[in-house]
């Protein structure tokens, strides 16, 4: 005789229709709505309005520096990341652990306080000011201060990415290569890399979305110069404030593009990674010793 068990909770046809018309629902109204509509204004003009919006000459000077500060501070934040999750997960130390807390801490801190304790580390007032004034270096309002800010804020991306793969992979294959004869440098090129480039390439996307869209940090220790230390978010404040709303949407269209563009290249990291991880064999340490 057939037992038939009874149906679990939310496993019911109308359960389902129910949940996924909830999700979608919520999902057009907090997501696809407010992109519908910045599109929608930024183009409400004509092409010609946003093309002349986004050709002025403070948002391509805001467009460049963001770029600019995405140049500097992800390549740097992926050495960092790197850097700290070998030390994590291939070492023991005291204070292992003190050191992964300090590394997830930009994630617990407001943006805001980052940008104001950057006042008083670097600001004329502040630990190091006096220092950098009589040697005429500009860290505040100045291109180095909004890198540091960009940073500080995306400092944990890439090694929180990269510290539970590391982790869950072991020391095994590196021990091995080292056994073998592999130098420390062709260990982690030829083991180590290969293991974690698609969590890396990950960590680096995100890294690289949240510097172009940092506002808070960056509006602190720039000092909203328009024309000089503005950013694209920020110099989207400033076309708002100017009223200028459709040329706020324009440029606010530019950083949504970006956003989906990331967002396409996660989805296709995430499918081309995982393909590639499971035809992946474990000769790693024989190639390193070679």
């Amino acid at each position: 005789m057939t037992r038939h068990r009874p149906p679990r909770i939310g496993e019911g046809p109308l359960a389902r229709r129910l949940l996924i018309g909830f999700v979608v629902a919520l999902a057009a109204i907090l997501i696809f709505a407010p992109l519908a509509v910045i599109f929608a204004q930024a183009f409400s003009m004509g092409i010609g309005y946003f093309g002349a919006t986004i050709a002025a000459t403070e948002t391509r000077h805001a467009i460049l520096l963001t770029v600019v500060t995405a140049l500097i501070a992800v390549p740097l934040n992926t050495i960092f990341g790197l850097a700290a999750a070998w030390a994590v997960t291939k070492f023991d130390f005291p204070g292992r652990r003190l050191l992964i807390v300090l590394i997830e801490i930009p994630f617990s801190i407001s943006p805001i306080v980052a940008g104001v304790a950057y006042l008083f580390v670097y600001g004329l007032q502040g630990l190091f000011g006096p220092t950098l004034q009589s040697a005429d270096i500009r860290i505040l309002f100045a291109l180095p201060g909004i890198v540091l800010a960009s940073m500080f804020v995306t400092a944990p991306f890439v090694a929180r990415e990269l510290i539970p793969l590391m982790q869950a992979q072991g020391r095994d294959l590196e021990e091995a290569a080292t056994s073998l004869g592999a130098s420390g440098w062709r260990t982690f090129v030829k083991v180590t890399l290969p293991n974690i480039r698609w969590a890396l390439l990950y960590g680096v996307i995100l890294c690289n979305a949240r510097v172009m869209g940092e506002f808070g940090a960056v509006s602190i220790v720039s000092g909203n110069i328009r024309g000089q230390t503005n950013t694209l978010p920020l110099q989207i404040e400033l076309l708002y404030n100017d009223y200028n709303t459709v040329g706020a949407f324009a440029a606010a269209s530019i950083l949504t593009l970006l956003a989906l563009v990331t967002l396409a290249a996660k989805v296709w990291l995430e499918g081309h990674g995982a393909g590639r991880a499971q035809r992946d064999t474990g000769t790693e340490p024989e190639k390193a010793a070679r």
